[in-house]
């Protein structure tokens, strides 16, 4: 869930676009992802406008929000850290969720944490920092040690914002709005794994989501959904062998470790793609005792554990609120 650089090539590619089966199926690269749209029900020049709307809205997206451009809505925060600044509507959004999100888990999400990757590279080696140099980081680590009063922030000096945990599920969401308010045609918007759909497909029959299993090319599972949101968090791409074990990039704030005994990956349904990835996120961050988290929660999920196996409990109904326990 990193929001990072947009290359030149990325941001002038023109979309694909090609038949799938009741519809069309278009996409394109932003956020290290796959992209992509399917929309039912339309012709070939609406769903290109389409997949072109949903491009320009990812883009957008990641150049407001992105850790790694020096033109970002990030970048302009943390270059005037040591005093009051007053952000935009849609930053403001974004910050309140943040602070719903550390709430929530009890500060285990904390959005203040990017500042440990200066450290950490989950690049699949064998390399891990030393304890000091993790240690040596901790202190700038901490949303309650920023000031948030909308739409004002104080940002401490040495502390930084990385809304990567939270900024493709966000798109996600804007962009199936987006593209709603355009056409009103069966949709759904699924960047790198995180999706969300308008609801069932043209003929009423469900859209068909695979869950993947880490590691391999296979789908663990396949879900039918009619509404909502899927978001999934893990290990397949992002971490690091230490010692004979697998570390996966879901970092702790409060030792600067990655959490042990977490779930190879977590799978949430909820009405909007910001929320199930704060679910999914939140399980992982409670390491072994995610499958019963889940379960106190009360949310449609999937869970692969460390051994690769599948605990799927999707009959839950979706719940319409937010009030998750606390991590």
């Amino acid at each position: 869930m990193v929001v990072p650089l947009v290359s030149p090539t990325e941001a002038d590619a023109v979309p694909w676009l090609q038949r799938a089966a009741g519809g069309w199926r278009g996409g394109f690269d932003a956020m290290v992802s796959p992209c992509e749209v399917l929309v039912d029900g339309v012709d070939e020049a609406t769903a290109r406008r389409l997949v072109a709307l949903a491009q320009d809205e990812a883009l957008r997206i990641e150049r407001r929000f992105s850790r790694y451009r020096d033109d970002s809505v990030v970048a302009r925060l943390q270059a005037a850290r040591g005093g009051w600044q007053w952000v935009d509507d849609e930053t403001a959004q974004l910050l309140d969720f943040a602070a719903q999100c550390h709430a929530l888990s009890s500060g285990l999400f904390d959005i203040t944490s990017g500042v440990l990757r200066s450290a950490w590279r989950f690049d699949g080696s064998d390399r891990v920092p030393t304890p000091a140099a993790v240690a040596a980081l901790l202190p700038r680590v901490g949303w309650q040690q920023l000031r948030w009063q909308r739409p004002r922030l104080w940002l401490p000096e040495g502390m930084e914002l990385d809304f990567g945990g939270i900024g493709k599920e966000y798109a996600v969401d804007r962009t199936l709005a987006r593209l709603g308010a355009d056409t009103p045609a069966p949709m759904l918007v699924n960047f790198g794994g995180d999706l969300a759909c308008s609801g069932p497909r043209a003929d009423g029959s469900p859209w068909q989501v695979g869950i993947e299993q880490p590691g391999t090319a296979a789908a663990a599972a396949v879900l039918n959904l009619r509404t909502g949101a899927l978001a999934t968090s893990g290990d397949a791409r992002r971490f690091v062998l230490h010692q004979g074990r697998r570390l996966g990039h879901v970092l702790d704030p409060r030792t600067g470790w990655p959490v042990e005994g977490a779930p190879r990956s977590v799978t949430v349904s909820a009405p909007s793609c910001v929320e199930a990835g704060m679910v999914a996120t939140m399980a992982l961050l409670q390491g072994a005792g995610a499958a019963a988290w889940l379960r106190q929660t009360g949310v449609p999920h999937a869970l692969i554990d460390e051994q690769g196996q599948v605990q799927a409990h999707f009959d839950y109904p979706q719940r319409e609120d937010a009030s998750w326990p606390q991590g």
